[in-house]
């Protein structure tokens, strides 16, 4: 496990063919030096869009874990997920509740946590969206 300086760069995607429908989740785990060193997708049942994101997220915050336990910062395309997040928008519906709870409680194993919105084009949230569509391929859905 690395502590120090260099963050730990978490890039997330959720994807759901239909809304609800089958769900997958991808992350992209770097240092800031680009060295990827851990990549992953997940298929996740049949459920909405956001909470693929959030499930992203706390897998990918889980499995950081692994890895780092100094700064982090977690880059998303998802507007909800970020703002949420930093506590910008609050946290209505019940389920999400409960993924955003579980995300809360990840981000006290780091020194720091910090989120970001970035467009879809970002080429690590590109790449998290490749691995979300791959899983969904895999099962032919």
């Amino acid at each position: 496990m690395r502590y120090g300086e260099e963050k730990l760069l978490i890039y997330t995607d959720g994807a759901s063919r239909g809304n609800p429908g089958h769900s997958a989740y991808g992350f992209v785990l770097l240092f800031e030096n680009e060295e990827v060193v851990h990549e992953e997708n997940g298929y996740i049942g049949k459920t909405t869009n956001n909470r693929a994101e959030y499930r992203a997220v706390i897998n990918a915050l889980e499995k950081a874990k692994d890895f780092h336990d100094g700064r982090v910062k977690l880059f998303s395309d998802s507007n909800l997920i970020v703002k949420q997040m930093k506590g910008v928008w609050r946290v209505k519906n019940q389920d999400i509740r409960k993924l955003h709870g579980s995300a809360k409680e990840l981000i006290k194993y780091f020194e720091e946590v910090c989120f970001e919105h970035v467009p879809r084009e970002n080429r690590y949230v590109s790449r998290a969206d490749k691995l979300c569509n791959e899983k969904l391929d895999e099962r032919n859905l």
